[in-house]
């Protein structure tokens, strides 16, 4: 959400933001957000003369009382009695018209960086560099479901039985693996000097409309049925709700955070489930960084943390690049935001296995989270990003590692996990 001052400044800035962004049909909504506020200073102003005026006459009938004219007096009641029942009407007007500025301006999206590039979605996003190098074997490598069966790793079919399309088992050496992969994502992080935690797997709506937009909120969470709680689609949301409502010490910033989560979502949309695969679920686990930082860090983060998981997937033989979100391709919190995608060898491209964010003073304004320094109080800037997301990181660990004779090279990275193991082999083989 940008700040009503900015856009009452400047909207025709805000309103070619809009257009930058595709959602031409969102530009009716700056005049609109204007004339109510308009309305909301108006109400806001006379309720204030009111009262600075009952506080006049209050004193005035306070000395007409002293001073024994007490029929002065009750003329002076009657005008603050007259005042009153107006300024109970002024407070109500104003709550309303607040309320419905402040829907509208959690429909504005967040102005976008200027380094931004422009395009309709997410097939004009634009590559930004290559790590490693794209190797293609000279054997097929199997989809990524048939390696997993080939060590007795996948069951989709009971999945099926207990919870339905989108969900699977992992198990063996898969889930072993699956495992060792989250642990070396959270040491990994540790080591960069971010503060291990485990969140709250369930927020509340006001956490939720603090995070994210309404149409992500459709798309992809899940409501507990009864309950003001919503189970988590990344552990972001919990980690940012953590700040809610709170003054953060200036010298505390940044404040550097890595969360594991399992991750829930609906997944609405067109692609549907994988029929076999694990490409696309209702339930994953994830390992997550988050920051807090000053508006003028916040760009030196952004670079930081994308840089930390393009570092991470290099160190597991697994080649990816980086791709900048075109503007239409920006959720509306955020203002800048870039995809880490890793090779897959089987399908010879790029898919993607974590983004990064920034989303500036947006979530820190809905949520009401700020820091006061020696300029005053200002609210923080937010960033977040995918160390680890699984089992898709898993996917494009299993693809860029597998063998011809269906065994699976363990970096040396996760063999502490793994208990020294430097292969997996397919089951009925010895290794």
């Amino acid at each position: 959400m940008i700040d009503i001052k900015f856009l009452r400044e400047n909207p025709d800035l805000v309103k070619e933001n809009i257009k930058k962004k595709f959602q031409d049909e969102k530009i009716a909504l700056v005049d609109e957000v204007i004339a109510l506020d308009v309305e909301s200073r108006k109400a806001k102003q006379e309720a204030d003369d009111l009262r600075a005026n009952r506080n006049k006459i209050s004193k005035e009938i306070g000395a007409l009382m002293g001073q024994g004219k007490k029929e002065e007096a009750e003329e002076k009641k009657a005008l603050v009695a007259a005042g009153a029942k107006r300024l109970a009407e002024l407070e109500v007007l104003e709550k309303e018209l607040q309320e419905k500025v402040t829907s509208i301006m959690m429909k504005i999206p967040n102005i976008i960086d200027s380094s931004v590039p422009i395009g309709k979605d997410d097939s004009e996003n634009v590559e930004i560099q290559k790590y490693g190098e794209p190797v293609v074997p000279d054997f097929q490598v199997p989809y990524h479901a048939d390696i997993l069966d080939s060590i007795c790793g996948l069951d989709k079919d009971a999945a099926g039985r207990t919870s339905g399309e989108g969900f699977y088992y992992l198990m063996g050496d898969a889930a072993r693996i699956h495992s060792a992969m989250i642990s070396y994502a959270r040491d990994f992080m540790i080591d960069k000097g971010f503060v291990y935690c485990i969140p709250p797997f369930m927020i509340r709506s006001s956490v939720v409309n603090g995070v994210m937009s309404f149409a992500e909120m459709e798309a992809m969470m899940y409501k507990i049925e009864g309950e003001d709680l919503y189970l988590i689609g990344t552990s972001e949301h919990s980690m940012i709700g953590k700040f809610k409502g709170q003054i953060v010490e200036e010298k505390s910033l940044p404040i550097t955070m890595t969360s594991y989560s399992p991750c829930f979502r609906k997944e609405v949309g067109a692609h549907g489930m994988e029929e076999r695969g694990v490409y696309r679920v209702h339930q994953f686990e994830k390992q997550e960084m988050v920051v807090l930082c000053k508006p003028e860090d916040s760009m030196e983060w952004y670079d930081k943390m994308w840089s930390y998981t393009v570092e991470f997937f290099r160190s597991l033989d697994v080649p990816v690049r980086t791709l900048e979100c075109c503007s239409g391709d920006l959720a509306d919190l955020k203002v800048k935001s870039c995809d880490v995608e890793a090779w897959s060898p089987r399908q010879q491209k790029y898919f993607e296995v974590g983004s990064c964010s920034t989303l500036g003073d947006a979530q820190a304004r809905r949520l009401g989270i700020r820091t006061k320094g020696e300029n005053g109080t200002y609210y923080v800037h937010t960033l977040n990003n995918t160390v680890l997301a699984t089992p898709r990181g898993l996917i494009a660990f299993l693809e860029n590692n597998v063998n011809e004779d269906g065994s699976i090279n363990i970096p040396e990275a996760l063999r502490p996990y793994m208990g020294g193991k430097e292969k997996i082999m397919p089951a009925g083989k010895n290794a």
